[in-house]
């Protein structure tokens, strides 16, 4: 296949997209490496949370993931730093009641200490002292992290021996960042 003929097929992609929050239903079907991970992210939160629990959705993006959960939203905070983000989240989930605060920084979440009985975070970026001060005793948190071999290949075959751009991102670096500040791990993939 040509240069041309490729940027024809992206030009015609990018011209289909539906990119609002985090809303990727353009390529529904297409794209299905998440069903191939050995968890369910969200089965392991609806097998978790209870209705009276407090939750915080930390980089909710436009809060899709969030609302689907129809956690009690008296009970339901998000927090979102991407301006366009956090625009649409001011149109979605403020007049529900959630309680959604603008943050781009993970080390300081402008929420109370002990505030969450569990934390969420599908993509975004952490730093886990904050969840700790943030988790009330006993909390959780749960995540599902974009990892440095993610797509690894595809980047090989396009871009031929490419640094990883967040080389530390890996189970076993993110597990002793957690146990080392006395996080309890309880489920790993």
């Amino acid at each position: 296949m040509t240069a041309e003929k490729l940027k024809a097929i992206w030009k015609s992609e990018e011209d289909c997209a539906f990119i609002k929050g985090w809303d990727f239903s353009h390529i529904k079907g297409r794209y299905e490496e998440e069903n191939r991970l050995p968890w369910d992210y969200e089965a392991i939160i609806r097998s978790t949370l209870k209705d009276e629990m407090k939750l915080l959705d930390y980089d909710t993006g436009g809060g899709e993931f969030l609302l689907s959960l129809q956690h009690p939203y008296e009970n339901t905070s998000a927090t979102e730093g991407y301006p366009p983000n956090v625009a649409l989240c001011k149109e979605r989930l403020l007049p529900l009641g959630i309680d959604l605060r603008e943050c781009k920084d993970a080390a300081h979440i402008p929420f109370d200490d002990g505030s969450f009985d569990i934390i969420i975070n599908r993509h975004g970026d952490f730093y886990p002292p904050e969840i700790r001060r943030l988790l009330r005793s006993g909390g959780l948190f749960i995540t599902q992290q974009v990892g440095s071999d993610n797509d690894r290949e595809l980047v090989e075959m396009v871009l031929p021996g490419a640094e990883k751009p967040i080389p530390h991102e890996n189970l076993r670096e993110q597990r002793t960042r957690f146990t080392d500040i006395g996080f309890e791990i309880l489920q790993e993939d």
